[in-house]
């Protein structure tokens, strides 16, 4: 996930445990609880970063302001691209793109501000300024002008404004790119494209804590109070009912933070909490029986890796020894057996949901423990490996079954080390300073096959996206470009995979399996549905009396 989900990066099960069922201050554990009285009440792990438009690159922020914001397209049961605040998205080019809002949407503010075309040109702007240090910022990469507000490091910006972007009248805006690329509009459900009002920015021009901490959106719900990142415990919200499209049938959504998937399943189970998007491994098996129409278990478009910190540690930099462990990794057992069969063990970095896969891609995703050990030693690959994970989501489980087959396959001594949170091995690796192997995920911002790819391993998502890997291939760059020129994405789709095939060729992230959905929700609520982007769809949910 939300990578960012970024697309954003994935939290997986990510809950943090400030939580147990005192964190909505209800002591029931019959599921007594009233729900008429009760938020609707959702799990959530601590989310990275206060609440930045343009640098909320992960799951857990992603929910939060998805349900603060509106995008300006959304995305249909068969992937296909609809508008949500834009009236519309033209371009007879695939290069000059016109965007005209919807009318009636408002800001959350006392005076209910209207919306205007401004306010996505100042919040494109913010976050594409290297200024900024916007996580997605590489998101503005492709509109005329951005060069301009990132002339590199130590080298000063002259321009606050990205010549590619033009207000039209109050309503609509035009962008200019420069190169067509025709999943522009494909892109504009993601996160980083919410705009901002004026209120968001001080006197300096930078958008201000308080309003990261306490949002003002344009969505179906408003934020309560500020959140205070590492004391807060819920992220209280309230229906904004000026909302001019399909609102929620709720007044009251809570975000409830855990360190533990267990815990909050618990919660559920207790009747403490409504809605679990990410049950953990233990609860998974057993969750059909004791759950019934309560439990979801749907196909999902994210990728779970093993990563290679390639650009500030060496020890990974031979091709050969990343090819070993992959081949040294038994998805299947661990698909089965792990996860109860609700994952597929990986073998291509495209998801099979979404156009552009190919069964079998990966050659080196097939379980082969004998040449993996050969080729590991040829290699001459270290004695020793450590292999990071974020704790708060289920991932313990995996992670150790991975390091057991590379003990037993490479001969090799494996250390496992959990950080306690998600946002502190984000934090680490955006710093550069954890070193070993990691856990990653990637849910998908927009549903194109290029969102596998330049989000996560061009060069300008090192800095500007997550890249964790460092890793960089001129080639790779050129042949996104090339897809990212062709007339549509079907015919894009060819160079995507070729870049793909770049991707398998050298491994700077090892794919391991395909997720699905798992969730579940409370006898309080009804109607519970998650998106493609991994989103609660908080129309179509109901309290139930």
């Amino acid at each position: 996930m939300r990578v960012t989900n970024s697309a954003r990066i994935i939290a997986g099960t990510a809950l943090l445990a400030l939580g147990l069922a005192a964190c909505g201050g209800e002591s029931s554990t019959d599921g007594g609880t009233a729900a008429a009285g009760q938020p609707v009440r959702m799990e959530l792990g601590e989310p990275q970063k206060l609440f930045y438009p343009g640098d909320t690159t992960e799951s857990e922020g992603a929910e939060v302001l998805g349900a603060v914001f509106a995008p300006l397209v959304r995305y249909d049961e068969n992937k296909q691209v609809v508008n949500d605040v834009a009236e519309s998205i033209k371009s007879t080019d695939n290069k000059v793109w016109t965007i005209e809002l919807k009318p009636g949407y408002t800001w959350q503010d006392s005076a209910g501000t209207a919306l205007t075309a401004q306010n996505y040109v100042d919040a494109w702007n913010y976050s594409a300024n290297q200024d900024n240090v916007q996580g997605a910022n590489g998101f503005f990469s492709r509109i005329e002008g951005w060069a301009d507000l990132n002339p590199g490091e130590g080298k000063t910006v002259s321009t606050k404004e990205m010549k590619g972007l033009k207000v039209v009248d109050d309503t609509t805006f035009k962008v200019t790119l420069t190169e067509p690329f025709s999943q522009f509009k494909t892109m504009l459900g993601y996160t980083a494209f919410y705009p901002l009002p004026k209120a968001a920015f001080g006197d300096d021009g930078k958008v201000t804590e308080a309003y990261a901490k306490q949002p003002i959106g344009q969505g179906y719900f408003k934020m309560d109070a500020p959140y205070n990142k590492g004391t807060s415990q819920t992220i209280d919200l309230t229906r904004y009912d000026k909302f001019p499209g399909e609102k929620p049938k709720f007044d009251k959504l809570q975000f409830k933070l855990y360190t533990s998937a267990e815990t909050a399943f618990n919660d559920l189970r207790a009747g403490n909490l409504d809605i679990h998007d990410s049950l953990p491994p233990s609860a998974v098996a057993s969750a059909k029986a004791e759950l019934g129409e309560r439990y979801i278990d749907q196909a999902d478009a994210g990728v779970g890796y093993i990563g290679f910190p390639l650009q500030y540690n060496k020890i990974y930099s031979d091709i050969r020894i990343r090819e070993a462990i992959s081949m040294a990794i038994d998805r299947k057992t661990i698909a089965d057996t792990v996860f109860s069969g609700t994952r597929a063990p990986a073998d291509d970095f495209i998801n099979p949901l979404l156009d552009g896969y190919r069964q079998g891609a990966c050659a080196v995703c097939t379980y082969d423990p004998a040449k993996a050990k050969a080729q590991y030693a040829e290699a001459g690959g270290p004695k020793t490996l450590e292999l990071g994970y974020n704790s708060d989501g289920p991932h313990k489980e995996w992670i150790e079954a991975v390091a057991n087959n590379l003990r037993a396959n490479l001969d090799v001594q494996v250390s496992v080390k959990p950080f306690e949170k998600f946002a502190s091995i984000l934090d680490e690796l955006d710093d550069k300073t954890y070193g070993g192997m990691f856990r990653m995920g990637w849910a998908i911002d927009y549903p194109s096959a290029e969102n596998y790819l330049t989000p996560v391993f061009s060069t300008i998502a090192i800095k500007t996206g997550s890249n964790y890997a460092g890793w960089s291939n001129k080639e790779f760059d050129g042949l996104l470009a090339k897809g990212d020129a062709a007339k549509t994405q079907k015919d894009g789709l060819q160079f995507y995979q070729q870049a793909d095939d770049l991707l398998i060729k050298e491994m700077p992230y090892v794919p391991v399996y395909f997720y699905r959905i798992n969730a579940a929700f409370s006898q309080h609520v009804k109607g519970v549905r998650i998106n493609l982007l991994n989103q609660v769809e908080w129309t179509k949910v109901e309290k139930v009396a």
